[in-house]
């Protein structure tokens, strides 16, 4: 795992192609977790797998032998629905058996449908949109207290902005100056009813942030090198704390599945899933 507190040096293309081949993996094994129990949210976890995959297989500081570490980089995804990609990425990196994955969403299983505290490596239960980030800004006045170098990352929706807690963690976050915070927007313009911007309108957010007193950085969230530079600037900002807003597509990676919101709460078919299988292979 990196260092996010010591000085990063150039991201290699090895290391790109590498973090891209893994996000690949992950995409083929969410979508046969979710096809398997027939429920959960393909199309959402598909657009930040990416973003995931670089921050447990490159940006934070981590140890799957001891999830309570008490120097651990915390992670909170706020849009628990998006858990699919989580719990596939905390798979690989051994914070359960990857069997586990044939539970997902069973009575019983330690993987349900929104992140809980019962899954290895889970910081908190999420999925009661709008709350996440005022729990990571939580940890990270958590962290300045207790005079801490650990950061706290957060994945947000944008659908979930609507949520006014969102707005009041926002204005918290800047007045106490939480450098030790990033988050990460999931700009994929859709929620649950619809398009964002016709439901209710978040545009222009990166004036918004800023006028806030906030960081702000856009990238392309499935570039994988624009993923690694911005986490990387996030760590040198001093005295504000940093929002990235990602651009992404929903059901990223899956022809028939991109831009497609009927995918947010179902399962693809076993026809469908071969069908996506075969392109990503």
């Amino acid at each position: 795992m990196s260092k996010t507190n010591e000085k990063m040096e150039p991201h290699s293309v090895k290391l790109v192609e590498e973090l891209n081949e893994k996000a690949k993996k992950f995409r083929r094994e969410l979508l046969i977790m979710t096809t398997h129990s027939g429920s959960g949210h393909p199309s959402s976890s598909l657009s930040v797998i990416d973003i995931i995959t670089a921050l447990y297989f490159h940006h934070m500081r981590h140890k799957p032998k001891d999830p309570k570490w008490e120097d651990r980089d915390r992670f909170v995804l706020s849009k628990g629905h998006g858990c699919p990609a989580l719990y596939v990425v905390l798979a690989e990196m051994g914070y359960f058996p990857k069997e586990e994955l044939s539970t997902h969403r069973k009575l019983g299983s330690i993987l349900q449908g929104h992140p809980d505290m019962k899954t290895p490596g889970v910081e908190i239960p999420t999925g009661s949109l709008g709350q996440g980030l005022s729990v990571a800004c939580g940890m990270a006045i958590a962290g300045k207290l207790d005079n801490k170098n650990y950061h706290v990352y957060v994945i947000i929706g944008d659908g979930e902005m609507d949520e006014g807690n969102i707005w009041e963690a926002i204005m918290s976050a800047v007045r106490y100056k939480l450098d030790n915070l990033t988050v990460i927007l999931d700009r994929n313009y859709f929620q649950l009813d619809g398009p964002t911007e016709e439901i209710i309108p978040l545009n222009p957010l990166p004036d918004k942030w800023q006028a806030f007193g906030w960081n702000v950085m856009e990238i392309d969230g499935h570039n994988m090198w624009d993923i690694l530079d911005s986490l990387d600037e996030a760590c040198e900002v001093k005295g504000k704390p940093t929002i990235i807003i990602a651009h992404t597509i929903k059901g990223k990676g899956v022809s028939f599945v991109e831009g497609e919101n009927k995918y947010h709460g179902k399962a693809l078919t076993e026809e469908e899933l071969a069908r996506a299988l075969e392109e990503l292979k």
